[in-house]
């Protein structure tokens, strides 16, 4: 029997089999897209967010690649269990203990407290909470003791008994990684910053000594400098100090925007234990007189074993590292062996010279802006105070207050913070997705007054590179109390007076300056310790008093 069709259902049937083929094109579409970004993003869970960083987010920007954001998202400090910590059982010399104690759950709100308080014993508003109080004691004591390890050489000191040995690794620990720098971000050209020993494109609108330097070069410029120090030696046996020269940072670093599993990004440092293991000076003292320096924070190299974000690695965590010492741009301050030091800024002179005519030009430097601000907004994290300040900066109707949007590429070019750091009197400084900021430095090295809201951003950072009276050089105001909308910022630095504005500065071009900066791999000087002397000094003295209580 024929089966009739008739012109109008044909064409009903026709116009159905084009909307389901234009549906499922849109959705192969849009799964393909889903696909790309997720090949090119790292997933961070954390508390009941979930961060997403992918490659539209500028890595020249401070702050996406330190903590693995999502723009406008902060990662919140881990947590710990709340139970009292035993200040006995952390400040120690050695820590020889594989459960160590762990990123803490009060740091967040530690952070809020003003430190002078502290010491002053002026606690009543904490008294509900022992931990604040035990935490910061803790804290202080573990500064304490890296302050003891201060050596009191000289540039000129005699290299009998300070020694130092530096590890020729495999180059798959250092130097393929670095050769890994094309694809480590796909959007912009990361060679560029490891060129001439790290230090990045000279910057000849800066001066002599200035150059496009990324904030996560430590390790290339620090093992550059150790090289080349007069007291390295050739025979182990006659070290001191032993230098491992592991690009931790970068190896980190190469697996940020990329779907590697857990254990591809903890293999590397897993085989370099398993290569120190088999050498002779690591039994000799259990690793105690070894030194890594890791040019990223802390967290980023103490991922648990369990736990799920896939974040960092577990580097730190392992056993076998709790006997070295480690430096880092940002220290864990739960573990006595992370040292902080100076973030690299841009500045990396030659000589004396070059730093006492940079000291002169920015001592003479007119300040047109009395208070500035180059950083951006968190809108979706509700504790970061960034959009306050913001907003009492740009509410005014006077030029008191700058501010310099960096979320826009606004803050690319080093010569642009530089100079708004130069003519400003007060910088501010907040936290971003951690405690430190490499703008911190930037504002020192510029002889900008830094106003810092949390202790942890530089008090308990860096002992061997800043002063224990912290107001010889900065100015603190409790970001807490800048939430609760308490104080206003602006109007609060416009109390401090010339005289100590003047003091300040002076304070920190002719005193601090000098020993925040990273010379260059060939530098020499006489008259000035500059960061990496003062940290190599400190680090020699510190095993070497080792070495005599064995």
């Amino acid at each position: 029997m024929a089966l009739f069709v008739s012109p109008k259902r044909a064409k009903e049937s026709k116009a159905v089999s084009a909307a389901l083929l234009n549906s499922l094109l849109r959705a192969t579409l849009v799964f393909s897209v889903l696909i790309l970004i997720w090949s090119f993003s790292t997933v961070i869970i954390s508390g009941s967010f979930v961060h997403v960083c992918v490659t539209s987010r500028k890595l020249n920007n401070l702050y996406c690649l330190s903590a693995g954001t999502e723009p406008n998202f902060e990662v919140p400090i881990p947590l710990i269990s709340k139970k009292i910590i035993s200040t006995a059982n952390i400040v120690k010399n050695d820590v020889e203990r594989k459960d160590s104690v762990e990123p803490f759950d009060v740091i967040h709100r530690v952070s809020n407290l003003n430190p002078s308080n502290v010491r002053e014993n002026n606690a009543s508003s904490y008294s509900k909470d022992e931990e604040y109080l035990n935490a910061i004691k803790v804290v202080e004591e573990q500064l304490q003791v890296h302050r003891s390890w201060i050596s009191s050489s000289s540039n000129n000191m005699a290299c009998d008994g300070r020694e130092i040995f530096v590890y020729d690794l495999p180059p798959k620990f250092n130097k393929d990684l670095v050769e890994q720098c094309g694809d480590m971000v796909l959007w912009i050209n990361f060679c560029n910053y490891l060129k001439n020993d790290a230090m990045g494109e000279p910057i000849p609108k800066l001066g002599k000594g200035w150059h496009s330097t990324h904030q996560y070069s430590l390790e290339l410029i620090f093992h550059s400098r150790v090289l080349k120090h007069p007291c390295r030696v050739y025979n182990e046996k006659e070290a001191k100090l032993f230098y491992v020269p592991y690009y931790g940072g970068m190896d980190i670093l190469r697996w940020h925007f990329k779907n590697a599993s857990k254990i591809v990004k903890d293999s590397l440092g897993l085989e370099l234990m398993q290569w120190l293991k088999m050498q002779q000076p690591w039994d000799r003292n259990n690793g105690k007189d070894h030194v890594f320096v890791l040019g990223k924070i802390s967290w980023d190299f103490r991922r648990q074993q369990n736990d799920p974000v896939s974040w960092g690695t577990t580097f730190l965590e392992h056993h076998q590292m709790q006997n070295p010492l480690k430096l880092l741009i940002e220290r864990q301050p739960w573990h006595i062996n992370d040292i902080g030091v100076p973030h690299p800024t841009n500045f990396h002179p030659q000589s004396d010279n070059d730093i006492i005519k940079w000291q002169m030009k920015i001592i003479r430097s007119k300040h047109d802006n009395f208070i500035s601000f180059a950083g951006a907004a968190r809108p979706d994290a509700p504790e970061n105070i960034r959009s306050i300040l913001i907003k009492q900066c740009t509410s005014r109707n006077d030029t008191i207050c700058r501010f310099l949007n960096c979320s826009s590429a606004g803050c690319s070019q080093p010569e642009t913070v530089i100079k708004l750091f130069m003519q400003s009197e007060f910088c501010l400084q907040p936290p971003g997705d951690s405690p430190t900021r490499k703008s911190f430095f930037d504002s020192l090295v510029s002889g900008c007054i830094p106003v810092l809201f949390s202790p942890f951003t530089a008090y308990y950072q860096y002992p061997w590179h800043l002063p224990q009276d912290h107001s010889r050089y900065s100015v603190f105001i409790d970001q807490e109390e800048v939430r609760q909308g308490n104080v206003n910022v602006v109007e609060t630095l416009m109390k401090v007076s010339k005289r100590e504005r003047d003091e300040m500065r002076r304070y920190i071009v002719y005193e601090l300056l000098p020993g925040l900066i990273y010379g260059d791999s060939s530098s020499q000087f006489d008259k000035f310790q500059d960061a990496f002397s003062i940290s190599i000094n400190n680090l020699v003295d510190r095993v070497t008093g080792l070495s005599s209580n064995a």
